[in-house]
Formats: C-alpha cells, sequence, structure tokens
C-alpha cells in the first residue's frame, strides 16, 4: 500500500489500483523524485496534473507538500475507483478527479497554466502516443512549469516536442524519470 511520504499528510495511507498493468511509483522513486522538485522550488502553491494518475499517489504527494491544486486524469475504471477513494482524504477544492484519456483531456482542458505536470503511462503506451501526449501538453504548460515523465529504464528518451526540453535525467533501478521545462 502506498503511502504519502512528507508534508500536511505525511503517513496517510493510499489505496492502491487493484489488478495488473499498473506500475506504482516506488517510495524510494518518489522520495527522490520530490526531493529535486522542491531543490526546483517546482511544488509550492502548484497547479498540478498527474496524467495516468492511477492512484494518484503523485498528485497527492504534491498537495501535501504545498501545491495548490491537482487534477487526477486516467481512463481505467480500477483506477477512477481508487483516485476518488484517494481524493477524498484530501480537501475537497484541492483535488479533482477527471475521466479521460491523457490526450483528449489535455486538449480540452481549461484554466490556470499547469506549473507541475506528471506523466506515468502504462508499459504499453508507444513512444509517438507520448511524444503526442507531451505536444498537446506545450500550449496548457506556465512558463516555469516543470514536466515529469516516468518510464521503465529501459525506454528511450521521449521526444520532446518544440517548446519543451530535457533539462535531466535520473534512473532508479528500474524507472527512469526525465525533467522538462518550457524552451
Amino acid at each position: 500500500m502506498a503511502r504519502i511520504i512528507a508534508g500536511t499528510h505525511k503517513g496517510r495511507r493510499l489505496a492502491a489500483v487493484p489488478g495488473e498493468g499498473t506500475r506504482p511509483t516506488s517510495d524510494r522513486v518518489k522520495e527522490s523524485l520530490f526531493s529535486r522538485l522542491e531543490g526546483y522550488d517546482a511544488i509550492g502553491d502548484a497547479v498540478v496534473v498527474d496524467l495516468f494518475a492511477g492512484s494518484g499517489a503523485l498528485g497527492l504527494e504534491a498537495l501535501s507538500r504545498g501545491a495548490r491544486r491537482a487534477e487526477l486524469v486516467d481512463r481505467a475504471e480500477p483506477a477512477l475507483r481508487t483516485l476518488r477513494r484517494n481524493a477524498a482524504l484530501f480537501d475537497a477544492g484541492a483535488v479533482t478527479v477527471q475521466k479521460s484519456e491523457a490526450l483528449r483531456h489535455l486538449r480540452r482542458r481549461e484554466g490556470e497554466p499547469i506549473e507541475l505536470l506528471f506523466l506515468d503511462p502504462p508499459y504499453a503506451f508507444t513512444e509517438q502516443q507520448l511524444a503526442e501526449v507531451l505536444a498537446a501538453a506545450v500550449p496548457q504548460l506556465h512558463p516555469a512549469a516543470t514536466v515529469v515523465v516516468e518510464r521503465e529504464s529501459r525506454s528511450p528518451e521521449p521526444q520532446w516536442p518544440a517548446g519543451l526540453e530535457r533539462f535531466q535525467d535520473r534512473a532508479y533501478g528500474t524507472t527512469r524519470l526525465w525533467f522538462a521545462e518550457p524552451a
């Protein structure tokens, strides 16, 4: 069972998405990721979008650490049930759960620019599909946004669209994180 590692909800347990096909972010990777994000000053008062949210662990961790609002997006019913359950542990005004494919969500999204974007697509998600989602994200991003892509460590580097460039990447066992920002 996942948990919130730090912040106002530290120690709170989160329900996991039942079944196969999900790849929860380990506590070790999550701790390293959020340590970096705090070093970049990317969390405080941020509007966060967690695509392919699964249990919502990344978006909810950001809320616990001071993000203003989190949009948790997934299309799978088991994930949505889990997202709603986990989101209920937080202030209702701070978190929303959206049933949508990532690309469709970004193309239809309205509201404040995204300041912190998490993308942790499923194994079967192709590099081309990821490139399309990243391209759709560019017009939604705040000029000082941080984008985090989580993939299996053997996956190739994402194809960064015009307007987005990688500034760092890190591998943690079987997981690789890429960090990007608006160009």
